[in-house]
């Protein structure tokens, strides 16, 4: 992800193994940039946790804004979308990977940790109101690969708030 194409071939070659053995290890090349990818999200999410302010929509609306952020900003991450973006599509906004269903999981335990503490009345069952915050990130984070546009976070922010009816 150092803004260089991960190639399986030379990977085996690195690590003193056949391409084979590195299929056992890790599956495909798809397979490895989900976890490399995921490997990245997840401490970023958990940043944005830590540096949360607020209680209820207020800090989910502070989490995606500055997870979505973060990763605008990370050259690697930008570097990738622009070198491979359907390959980028598909391992994170699609089934092909875990990557969005761990994201998913991720903000739906969020969510339940401010309905739990009386915090968030949501408008949607957690597990769907999750995926549908997820899926607004993707719309605006991807603009580029998706519709030609640009990114804009501040926009996913917005709706994220419109959603959990704090404006």
């Amino acid at each position: 992800m150092t803004g260089r194409r991960i190639e399986m071939r030379e990977l085996a070659a690195e690590l003193g193994v056949n391409r084979a053995t590195l299929f056992r290890w890790v599956g495909s090349r798809d397979d490895l940039l989900a976890e490399i990818l995921w490997s990245l999200a997840e401490p970023t999410l958990a940043m944005a946790v830590d540096g949360a302010p607020g209680r209820g929509a207020q800090r989910v609306v502070a989490i995606m804004d500055r997870f979505a952020t973060i990763l605008d900003e990370a050259d690697y991450f930008r570097e990738f979308l622009r070198r491979e973006p359907e390959r980028a599509l598909r391992i994170l906004t699609t089934r092909a990977s875990a990557v969005q269903q761990r994201l998913v999981t991720a903000v739906e335990s969020l969510l339940r940790e401010e309905i739990t503490h009386g915090q968030l009345k949501p408008p949607l069952p957690p597990h769907d109101l999750a995926y549908l915050i997820v899926r607004i990130v993707e719309s605006f984070l991807y603009a580029d690969i998706i519709t030609g546009g640009q990114p804009e976070i501040g926009k996913a922010q917005q709706a994220i708030a419109a959603l959990l009816g704090r404006d």
